[in-house]
């Protein structure tokens, strides 16, 4: 991987690490600042296959840790779909965000994340 796409990972891994940690001691509003600005990167490298798979193992290692009935319903519904679901949750996101509910914001932006993860 080029030196770029290294740094440009490594940050996307800390902005979505130090957003599970703002989200577990109950900062919302910064866990759902970081999510959005890795969904910034993400769009702007949405062309780069190989950002997009790490991002999905770290999201993997995330969110693997217990038992999850989002996983369960991944394996019975198609990619088109699953695209439908996290566009759904991202819109969903963004109008919490902008009402100010911060915690619904990131749980929002957390399911989508399920739905993205391997």
């Amino acid at each position: 991987m080029e030196d770029s796409k290294v740094i440009l990972l490594k940050e996307i891994i800390k902005l979505t690490r130090l957003s599970e940690l703002k989200f577990h001691k109950g900062d919302f509003k910064g866990a759902a600042e970081c999510k959005r600005k890795v969904n910034m990167i993400l769009k702007s490298e949405s062309n780069n296959e190989e950002i997009i798979d790490k991002f999905k193992e770290e999201l993997s290692n995330l969110y693997s840790k217990k038992f999850d009935l989002i996983f369960d319903h991944k394996l019975k519904i198609d990619e088109l779909k699953k695209k439908q679901i996290v566009k759904l949750l991202l819109d969903i996101s963004n109008k919490k965000f902008d009402s100010g509910d911060f915690k619904g914001a990131v749980k929002a932006l957390r399911r989508s994340e399920k739905y993205l993860s391997k």
